[in-house]
């Protein structure tokens, strides 16, 4: 990993990332084919309200927590322009997101190429330190980054998220490079479901995270306790 793959995850983490990573993505089209990734962890005490249902203070951490990640990315791509490479912080103000619900970029494909973790059954993130209960935002470069291998997903047999799915919205696909999110659960069916649920507290939104909050490996962090 070269000098600059490693300054900047020690600085994006001195930013308050909890997780960070880079990649190259040579998949992508035109000057800014590397990237970055990080990845901030919702509190604990947030996952065990929303064990059961959505709730406001999810909504309010979910927003908080974007805030922070937009900051973090801000000054990473500053960082890498102070150093003369172009850099492009993939804020919340600057992701394009269509009517079906996809990106042109999604941030968990940075992380998953960043080795920050893989895709579960629920097309997540999933972390080893962290399980699925995190936010994510990325950054895209020309700076020569280095990255990680792609994890292959470590789920196994398991079906805790597909068991705690609302929507019945996951299939239990076990996912591979290059899948379509549509083999793996459906987005229509998780939107309405989630949708419904949070306007039982007031809000005309569809987070919901019951299938990442019941994950094994977010319950492993969710009983080591960490908290901010």
């Amino acid at each position: 990993m070269n000098q600059l793959t490693v300054e900047l995850r020690e600085f994006l983490l001195h930013q308050g990332a909890d997780l960070a990573g880079c990649a190259n993505l040579p998949f992508l089209e035109g000057e800014l084919t590397c990237g970055a990734a990080v990845a901030v962890r919702i509190p604990v005490a947030i996952i065990k309200e929303i064990e059961k249902k959505p709730t406001e203070e999810y909504y309010q951490a979910y927003h908080l927590l974007n805030q922070r990640l937009n900051r973090i990315v801000t000054a990473g791509a500053a960082f890498l322009e102070e150093r003369g490479y172009k850099a492009l912080a993939q804020t919340t103000e600057r992701v394009v997101t269509t009517p079906d619900q996809r990106t042109r970029l999604p941030h968990k494909t940075v992380a998953v190429h960043s080795g920050l973790g893989w895709i579960g059954k629920n097309n997540l993130l999933t972390t080893e330190k962290y399980g699925g209960a995190v936010r994510l935002s990325s950054l895209l470069t020309n700076a020569p980054l280095e990255g990680e291998r792609v994890m292959a997903p470590r789920c196994g047999a398991c079906q805790a998220c597909q068991t705690a799915c609302p929507a019945g919205a996951i299939y239990g696909t076990l996912w591979q490079l290059g899948m379509d999110r549509d083999e793996m659960f459906s987005m229509e069916n998780c939107r309405q479901t989630a949708t419904s649920l949070c306007r039982e507290f007031g809000r005309e939104t569809d987070i919901c995270g019951r299938c990442f909050a019941l994950c094994p490996y977010t319950q492993r962090y969710v009983k080591g306790g960490e908290n901010e």
